[in-house]
């Protein structure tokens, strides 16, 4: 049995309030900052039966707002990604609901399995917030190569962005 038009209409505010989910987006200098802040990025495989298959991964963005990670070449995640390259991406912070940030990336993945990518990209998520001389540089490139050979690149091309700050609010909800 159905709840009929009158009885709706009961618990139904008789204005419907405006939606604030424009108010609280993220703006595309944002978007590029958090991006360039974030360490973590949860990333959302499709796996065989069906289950989403979330990962917490360090990662980097390019001015693109391309992201990427590294990963084992024989982890899961890989052999879920050459089989569907569809992936869901999120950033995410705050400790209270009134600091509530995040960000959700609609992607395609790349699988990228070339050693010199990898060096590149292990350099960059390691050197991600931090002003390194060159030498220092050189010598986090010779750290991260010992494990390079058995890892892979993963490329997220977003396709579409969703974004929230609750700091925007101002505390009124």
């Amino acid at each position: 049995m159905g709840i009929s038009g009158a009885q709706l209409e009961r618990y139904l505010p008789s204005e419907v309030m405006p939606s604030r989910r424009k108010s609280i987006e993220l703006s595309e200098s944002e978007i590029d900052e958090y991006l360039q802040t974030a360490h973590t990025l949860i990333i959302v495989s499709n796996g065989l039966r069906g289950f989403p298959h979330p990962m917490p991964m360090w990662f980097c963005a390019d001015s693109q707002r391309n992201c990427y990670c590294t990963t084992f070449a024989k982890s899961q995640k890989v052999l879920n990604w050459k089989r569907d390259p569809r992936a869901s991406l999120l950033v995410e912070s705050g400790e209270q609901y009134a600091e509530l940030k995040g960000l959700v990336i609609y992607a395609q993945t790349e699988v990228i399995e070339d050693l010199a990518s990898v060096i590149d990209t292990l350099v960059n998520i390691n050197a991600k917030g931090r002003n390194l001389t060159e030498e220092q540089r050189q010598g986090l490139r010779r750290s991260v190569s010992s494990t390079a050979a058995k890892r892979i690149v993963l490329k997220f091309v977003p396709e579409k962005f969703i974004s929230w700050d609750h700091a925007k609010l101002g505390g009124r909800y």
